[in-house]
């Protein structure tokens, strides 16, 4: 295990322990209108990057060269409807293809929404959230199984998509076997510290409606 790794598991280790499951999914409810309803692109962008490194810190796995080529495919597609001012025009076989400013501006806002959103929910939803009731535990599996595919969807590849698929469903299936099996651990507990992070995090979430109008 190289340094690097070594350096992620110890804050992602400090992560679990700081804060319990249940009071970071409802600091996710308190952050999540603050990207969903930021009508200012600059003010979706920073919180999206702001989202990126606390995932960063808090130990999660996220390949950069993966979310920047999200990005660029989903501005990619709202190019092919355009509107709004010409910037450029492109040459193709059956004419021009031109890009405008109206598809660019809302290809970026959903793209970065979209990152955002996944970011937060990667922060913020663990996959020992537990929610009482028939219907929240069928929310919290869902969480878990979602929690573990962001996890481990590195090990997806191109050349085995299939193999890797198959894989992955099978590890699931027997940790989902293993875990209605397995003793309740003693559930975490958010320590002073934790909550003054999250009291930060959710102004500092904030924060950006204020600085950019």
């Amino acid at each position: 295990m190289n340094i690097f790794e070594q350096f992620r598991l110890r804050r992602q280790k400090i992560y679990e322990d700081l804060f319990s499951a249940r009071i970071l999914c409802f600091t996710g409810f308190l952050i999540m209108p603050a990207i969903l309803f930021n009508p200012v692109l600059q003010s979706r962008i920073i919180q999206f990057l702001f989202f990126w490194f606390l995932c960063w810190l808090a130990g999660k796995k996220n390949n950069p060269l993966i979310t920047i080529f999200v990005i660029l495919g989903i501005v990619a597609f709202n190019l092919l409807v355009p509107h709004g001012r010409v910037l450029y025009t492109i040459p193709v076989p059956t004419g021009t293809f031109r890009i405008t400013l109206g598809a660019l501006m809302l290809g970026i806002h959903r793209a970065v929404t979209l990152q955002g959103l996944i970011m937060l929910s990667r922060l913020l939803i663990r996959r020992d959230l537990k929610i009482p009731g028939s219907f929240g535990q069928l929310i919290g599996e869902s969480l878990r199984i979602f929690a573990k595919i962001m996890d481990t969807k590195h090990r997806i590849t191109r050349k085995n998509f299939m193999a890797d698929i198959d894989r992955l469903m099978l590890e699931l299936s027997e940790d989902g076997g293993q875990s209605s099996l397995e003793p309740c651990s003693p559930a975490i507990k958010t320590k002073a510290a934790g909550f003054i992070i999250l009291a930060a995090v959710v102004i500092l979430s904030w924060l950006p409606w204020f600085i950019t109008k």
